[in-house]
């Protein structure tokens, strides 16, 4: 059951890449997988190649050069991912492509999906139809029927307090739940996440919902090319709307109550520091998924993206003080460390014919030609009102390369993303 969980500014980053091979396992290994209600015990002997055929292996993937670090030797998680949040370069993983119950981290994807079509000031009054469905013990951040909220309040709903309810309002604005279901499946594709087989939006257990640390760190890498999104996720605590009521007067007064992030690097807990220069970006624990994070963090000009899914260790924040070892990791050995393979960029990215398997050279010869193809990430209007965020985002919308398109011989930079203020 899903429960409450909980940019040193930098120029942007444009340096020539050939990517990784995209060549893949065979179809039947890439096909939704089985409906099931709890994961295998093992990862399978051959899992996709999508970024690269070292992360289609089970195990640890590393290639330590001259002065690396070794990795962490307490890292119990079944799946795991330490990656270049610009460049795309994977520096390690473990069973990076096993498919896992997801749990709240999914609500990435949904949020990627969905943000960018409603302005935060639209309003939209509660009916009981909007609520319904939701799976019992579900996170909730406090929706009430017949209340009226922002697209801003439930969005800060969905970072803050993975709010399942704030995720079935957002859904039913979008069309309801099985076409917002379907906009994400479609999304994941298009990104090229291909372990990932969604069943409810906002990461509930179900059968046959999975995604991998991979595809999790997919869905960040392109939501953090969204301001809102960026905003949202690095927020650590802001005012959520109440009951409304009636005063001494007899007016009508809304009230309200505050809200904390329950990302514990971000926030903080009694066992677990803030992290330096973390800056998101979302948590999740179900009963099948145990615990699932994704982070986003900055140190010395240099971003990193760590996935960690189901700590086999139960102790409390346990994700997240496995999270913070790799993050370490990552930082000292950046640059000395040989990557392992690559976050792969979006289908549309790279020429509307380009598909998953294609050589380095034919994908990028087909970028060449397609150098006005769509643009892969853009800014959705307006900003955050910024209550507890930790990172100021400066620069307005997202400066898009050459044509507002993400070619596949560029990398793939991220805005302004971590420059620190200090918190409320």
């Amino acid at each position: 059951m899903p429960a409450p969980k909980p940019k040193t500014g930098r120029s942007l980053l444009v340096t020539s890449a050939t990517l990784l091979s995209l060549s893949l396992t065979t179809p039947a290994a890439l096909a939704a997988p089985t409906p099931s209600t709890s994961p295998p015990a093992t990862p399978p002997a051959r899992m996709s190649t999508v970024g690269g055929a070292r992360l289609g292996r089970p195990g640890t993937q590393v290639d330590l050069g001259a002065g690396a670090p070794v990795l962490p030797k307490d890292i119990t998680a079944r799946s795991w991912i330490v990656s270049d949040a610009e460049s795309g370069e994977v520096l390690a993983a473990h069973n990076a492509h096993w498919r896992l119950p997801p749990a709240s981290t999914l609500k990435m994807l949904f949020a990627d999906t969905v943000l960018p079509r409603f302005p935060k000031s639209t309003t939209h009054k509660v009916v009981p139809a909007d609520l319904a469905g939701m799976g019992a013990g579900s996170s909730l951040v406090g929706i009430k029927e017949g209340q009226t909220y922002t697209v801003h309040d439930l969005w800060l709903g969905v970072f803050l307090r993975s709010g399942n309810d704030a995720v079935h309002v957002l859904s039913a604005m979008n069309g309801g739940v099985g076409q917002t279901v379907k906009d994400m499946q479609d999304h994941a594709d298009e990104l090229q996440a291909l372990d990932t087989h969604v069943v409810s939006p906002d990461g509930y257990d179900q059968p046959g919902q999975v995604s991998s640390a991979y595809d999790l760190s997919l869905f960040a890498r392109s939501g953090l090319q969204k301001k809102d999104f960026r905003e949202y996720c690095s927020t650590v605590r802001a005012n959520f709307p109440g009951d409304t009521t009636k005063n001494a007067k007899g007016r009508s007064v809304r009230g309200s109550f505050e809200i904390q992030n329950t990302n514990r690097l971000l926030s903080g807990d009694s066992d677990v520091s803030v992290y330096p220069g973390i800056a998101g970006v979302k948590n999740g624990n179900t009963t099948n998924a145990g615990a699932t994070f994704t982070g986003v963090a900055e140190r010395g000009g240099r971003v990193l993206l760590v996935t960690v899914m189901n700590p086999e260790k139960k102790e409390h924040n346990e994700v997240y003080k496995e999270t913070a070892k790799l993050f370490d990791w990552g930082f000292q050995a950046a640059g000395k460390a040989t990557p392992v393979g690559e976050l792969v960029p979006p289908r549309g990215a790279v020429g509307s014919t380009a598909q998953p398997g294609a050589t380095p050279s034919a994908t990028a010869a087909g970028a060449g030609r397609n150098a006005g193809s769509k643009p892969v990430a853009a800014a959705s209007a307006g900003g955050s009102s910024g209550v507890g965020v930790a990172l100021a985002v400066t620069g307005g919308a997202l400066v898009l390369l050459v044509g507002a398109a993400f070619l596949v011989n560029r990398r793939w930079p991220l805005p302004d993303l971590v420059r620190r203020r200090t918190r409320p």
